[in-house]
C-alpha cells in the first residue's frame, strides 16, 4: 500500500515531502468524513436505533417522547407490475420523514407479518395472527423496559388485516405495561384529499394510488406495460358488517384474482404518487405530534 503521508528521506526528500503535504491536504476532508459517523454529519431531531450506539440509544429513550415500531411487508404481491417490496419502501419513506421532523426513536423494522388475504401468493406472510400479535407485543415490551415512554406501531398494511393483531397488542401494552400506545395503519394516513386524486371506480391494492406512489418512489421497478385493471368478481356489499377480503388463486372461489390487484393501475401517474405521499406524511406527523402529548402514567 502506498503511504501518501510518509516524508522519510529519499533521494529527493524535499520534492517528496511537498507532494506528500499536498496529498495530505487534499485527502484530509475525505479521511475526516470517513471517521465521523453519518448521523453526526447530518443531525436530525430523531434517530434510527440501528444507526446509533447503545449509550446514545439509552439516552434517547429518556428524551424521545415516542418509539416507533414500523411494520411493512418485505415481500407481498402487488400485481404483475409492482415490486413485492412496496409496503417496506413506503414504510421507510414515512419513517425517514418522521426522523427528519420529530425527536422520535425508530426501532428496527418488522418485515414479516400476518397478511391473510395474500397467503396464497409468494411473500413474507405468516399464517398465525396470534404469533404475529405476540411477537409485536414482546418487541414493545422490551422497548418499554428499556425506557420507551410511548409506543407507536406504524403499519403500512391495512387496519382490518395486519392492524387487527397490532391493535390487540397495543391494547395489551396499554393495560399490562401501562404505556400509551398508538396504531397507525395505511388507511389512517389517507383522507378525502387522497380520494380526490383517484379516477378509478374503486380500488385498494396495487391500484391507481399505490402504483402512483411507486412511480414516484422507485420508478425503475414499476412496469406500466403490465399494469392491469381488475375490479374482481365480488360485488361491493351494501349491508353493514365486516367482510374479510381475499385474493384467491382458486378460479372456483368468488374472490379469485388473476392479477392480485384491486383497482385500475393503468391510471397511475408519478404526480399523483407524490401528492398521495404528501398527504400520508402530513397525517403521520400530525398524529405523532398529537400522541407525543399523551399523558404518561406516573411511576
Amino acid at each position: 500500500m502506498v503511504n501518501w503521508i510518509d516524508v522519510r528521506p529519499t533521494s529527493n526528500c524535499i520534492t517528496t515531502g511537498v507532494f506528500d503535504m499536498v496529498r495530505l491536504r487534499l485527502l484530509a476532508p475525505l479521511l475526516l468524513a470517513a471517521l465521523i459517523p453519518a448521523h453526526a454529519v447530518a443531525q436530525t431531531p430523531g434517530a434510527y436505533m440501528g444507526e446509533i450506539t447503545w449509550p446514545e440509544s439509552e439516552a434517547r429513550m429518556e428524551t424521545s417522547p415516542i418509539v416507533i415500531i414500523p411494520f411493512g411487508a418485505g415481500a407481498k404481491e402487488h400485481g404483475p407490475h409492482l415490486p413485492m417490496n412496496a409496503d417496506q419502501v413506503v414504510m421507510q419513506y414515512l419513517t425517514d420523514r418522521a426522523v427528519e421532523a420529530l425527536p422520535v426513536l425508530v426501532a428496527p423494522p418488522v418485515l414479516h407479518g400476518w397478511m391473510p388475504a395474500f397467503l396464497e401468493f409468494p411473500g413474507t406472510s405468516i399464517p398465525g395472527g396470534d404469533t404475529y400479535r405476540q411477537y409485536m407485543f414482546e418487541i414493545a415490551e422490551v422497548l418499554v423496559k428499556q425506557g420507551a415512554q410511548r409506543i407507536v406501531f406504524l403499519n403500512t398494511g391495512i387496519d382490518r388485516a395486519t392492524g387487527l393483531p397490532l391493535s390487540m397488542a397495543a391494547r395489551e401494552i396499554r393495560s399490562v405495561l401501562k404505556t400509551p400506545t398508538l396504531v397507525l395503519s395505511w388507511g389512517d394516513l389517507e383522507s378525502e384529499a387522497t380520494d380526490a386524486l383517484q379516477a378509478q371506480r374503486m380500488g385498494g391494492h396495487g391500484d391507481e394510488i399505490e402504483t402512483s406512489i411507486h412511480l414516484f418512489l422507485q420508478p425503475d421497478l414499476v412496469n406500466m406495460d403490465l399494469a392491469p385493471t381488475d375490479y374482481h368478481r365480488t360485488a361491493p356489499k351494501d349491508y353493514p358488517g365486516y367482510r374479510p377480503g381475499l385474493f384467491s388463486r382458486d378460479p372456483a372461489d368468488p374472490a379469485y384474482s388473476e392479477t392480485g390487484i384491486f383497482g385500475d393501475a393503468t391510471l397511475a401517474t408519478r404526480e399523483k404518487g407524490e401528492q398521495a405521499l404528501k398527504i400520508m406524511t402530513e397525517n403521520l406527523l400530525r398524529a405523532l405530534r398529537g400522541f407525543s402529548e399523551e399523558p404518561l402514567v406516573r411511576r
